[in-house]
């Protein structure tokens, strides 16, 4: 995996991330327009696929029992629609208009007896430059593409072990799903049960990247925000991230300075929880 997270520099992803991030809004429309609305959201979040870089759907329901779910390879910019475990349908992207594309997808929802993905208005605003995408291409990009699909599987593997090893926490960590709006993959630890505007709690998730790092990040953000001015030494390789939010950071530049990021990342989190944890007095 490590050849993979610097197939491409970490610093350049900013097209591949836009033009993925618009890709799995289709998946997400999907969602949205076929399951009833969660209080969290929850509802229009996505898994990850390791083996196919595929972002998943919730299931979608249909007759008998049967579940569908719509997925994007973000790595191929391939759009498909599957019913259980087996494949329906699939899209190439590259070369079409989204149009196109969720043209296609609702004749394959109807097929189903599902609702049209195109139904369906986003209730967030996307990054200008993610927006701004009306024709899908992977001509200059599959490097990109392919970069970016493999910090999704590093974060997905560490991010599924380190809820796994606090799984007896209570509330606990959350599944660990890809939320479309900021397009970051993460788990939600509680650590105490009430409002989530109050209840302590740290979230643990990679961000692609955005207005704070052009790069992948890790972030370990406990809430509420811990005192900026009053924050122990973080071990390698984060750092301390102290405008408009308080977290422990580890970039892609910092993680790749690490022998062995699969192996290592995962002792940079647990730290970092660990220092959040005391921080917030749990």
């Amino acid at each position: 995996m490590t050849d993979n997270l610097r197939r491409h520099p970490v610093t350049a992803l900013k097209s591949a991330r836009d033009m993925a991030h618009s890709a799995v809004q289709l998946v997400t429309k999907a969602a949205r327009a076929n399951l009833p609305a969660a209080p969290d959201d929850s509802h229009s979040n996505l898994g990850w696929n390791p083996h196919g870089n595929v972002f998943y759907s919730q299931p979608l329901p249909l007759t008998a029992g049967a579940e569908a779910y719509v997925g994007v390879d973000i790595a191929r910019l391939t759009l498909a629609i599957a019913v259980g475990r087996e494949p329906k349908a699939s899209l190439d992207l590259a070369g079409r208009s989204r149009a196109e594309a969720e043209h296609w997808l609702d004749g394959e929802l109807q097929a189903l007896d599902l609702t049209p993905a195109s139904t369906v208005s986003l209730p967030y605003h996307l990054p200008d430059s993610a927006a701004a995408i009306t024709d899908y291409s992977t001509a200059s990009l599959a490097g990109g593409l392919a970069t970016l699909a493999a910090w999704f599987t590093l974060a997905h593997t560490t991010l599924n072990a380190f809820a796994s090893a606090h799984r007896d926490l209570r509330p606990g960590p959350s599944p660990v799903r890809c939320w479309p709006h900021h397009f970051d993959i993460a788990t939600y630890v509680g650590l105490e049960a009430g409002d989530a505007e109050t209840a302590r709690g740290i979230g643990v998730g990679l961000s692609p990247g955005d207005d704070s790092y052009d790069q992948p990040y890790v972030y370990i953000n406990p809430w509420p925000h811990l005192d900026p001015q009053d924050l122990p030494a973080l071990p390698k390789p984060g750092h301390w991230h102290r405008d408009g939010f308080v977290g422990a950071i580890a970039t892609a530049e910092e993680i790749l300075t690490l022998g062995e990021p699969e192996k290592e990342l995962g002792g940079f989190v647990e730290a970092a929880f660990a220092i959040g944890v005391r921080r917030l007095g749990v």
